[in-house]
């Protein structure tokens, strides 16, 4: 089978082996196995140690109802979800409660940015309540859109092993591949916990990453992740507070009165897995060489599982889901920063210096970034954003 490797990281931890960029910072062999950006080893997602009671909790459970599971049919899904929200949850450790003034500063300051955007575009307000979020708030706040996002990824990777075999050896695994579907939900739920507990402590705002992850209609602000990014700028808390605000009214106008973009941006993702697939050549060719006897040597069990060889390749399919989903986040950053700027640039005179260090959070790996890496191993180019923005504030001057 012809494959096409196209990117550096594939989902779930996946990668294709090859990389394009090997002199890339972070590429050095010598760190092979260390965690990526989102805690997570190349090989597949390396498990933190104070999270292991809770996997071995939940393997005992999986064990004890498989045949169950089996018998009936039940199926929990791809990505062990319950394993993802408690594994993100622990993770977060203590974190103070959120004030009463907090609350009523970040409401307050919703309601004025929405003030001063009624006069920078024609969509009108999208949000119905305004609040503050601690990163447990976060967490369970946009998991239903996590599963939207990340089922299909999951699904895809945990059947195409299985679709790719003959008939026969579908029969004689049955009950094997109903056991390894349901390890796999716990290891891509593990891997996704782990990414959503160190993203709950970095977002600024419930679509920090050009999603509209949390409920409709509720603009929210994660203070700690705030005062953290506040931190060393030189500019009142309350500029930035506002200015936050602000970026988070403009994506709800933008996905509550365009509600094809969510939509649009589901699609993409889903396009991008439905083009995954496995090298089966490559599979026969190394189990014709293969010695059974190996698999009680962790060193080559190890050796096994890194040639590459099991790993979904890029396809042409995939690069264009991937090329049209940056586009689509490009366009809605660009739209955003062009409406913010034009509401805000004469009232708060640190507006541009602070889309300046957005612009550079992103440049860094920030966030999005590191969700998109994750999910999709889509890595996010800095040009398109600036190239959007430019067209947006050509077209305002155009027409307005």
């Amino acid at each position: 089978m012809s494959t096409v490797e196209v990117m550096a990281d594939l989902p779930f931890g996946f990668s294709t082996g090859d990389d394009p960029d090997p002199d890339k910072p972070g590429n050095d062999d010598s760190d092979a196995g260390s965690p990526g950006p989102s805690g997570s080893s190349r090989f597949g997602g390396d498990f933190d140690a104070a999270h292991l009671g809770q996997i071995f909790t939940q393997l005992g459970q999986m064990l004890t109802g498989a045949g169950n599971a089996m018998a009936t049919g039940a199926s929990s899904g791809p990505v062990n979800y319950e394993l993802a929200r408690q594994l993100a949850t622990s993770s977060i450790g203590f974190v103070p409660p959120i004030s009463a003034a907090t609350n009523a500063a970040i409401h307050d300051a919703v309601h004025l940015a929405e003030t001063w955007l009624d006069g920078a575009t024609a969509l009108p307000a999208g949000t119905s309540r305004a609040t503050a979020w601690s990163p447990t708030d976060w967490v369970e706040n946009t998991l239903a859109t996590w599963k939207r996002l990340c089922d299909p990824m999951a699904q895809q990777i945990a059947t195409v092993w299985a679709a790719a075999l003959p008939a026969e050896a579908k029969n004689m695994a049955g009950p094997l591949l109903s056991m390894m579907s349901q390890m796999g939900g716990m290891a891509f739920g593990s891997q996704l916990g782990q990414a959503l507990g160190q993203l709950s402590r970095e977002v600024l705002t419930s679509t920090d990453i050009g999603l509209p992850l949390g409920p409709k209609g509720v603009a929210a602000l994660l203070p700690h992740a705030v005062e953290s990014f506040a931190a060393g700028l030189e500019r009142p808390r309350s500029e930035i507070v506002t200015f936050l605000a602000a970026r988070e009214a403009a994506h709800h106008r933008l996905f509550s009165h365009v509600p094809w973009l969510a939509s649009q941006l589901l699609g993409a993702v889903e396009a991008y897995a439905k083009g995954m697939k496995i090298d089966m050549a490559g599979i026969e060719e190394l189990a014709r060489d293969f010695n059974p006897a190996s698999l009680t040597d962790p060193a080559a069990v190890e050796e096994l599982l890194t040639q590459g060889v099991f790993e979904p390749k890029a396809t042409p399919e995939q690069t264009q889901a991937l090329e049209r989903l940056e586009t689509l986040l490009a366009l809605i950053e660009g739209w955003v920063q062009t409406v913010v700027t034009a509401a805000l640039g004469d009232r708060i005179p640190g507006t541009a210096a602070l889309a300046e260090t957005l612009r550079r959070r992103r440049a860094t790996g920030g966030p999005a970034e590191q969700t998109f890496a994750t999910l999709v191993g889509l890595e996010l180019r800095p040009r398109k954003l600036r190239e959007a923005a430019v067209l947006w504030e050509r077209l305002t001057q155009a027409v307005g």
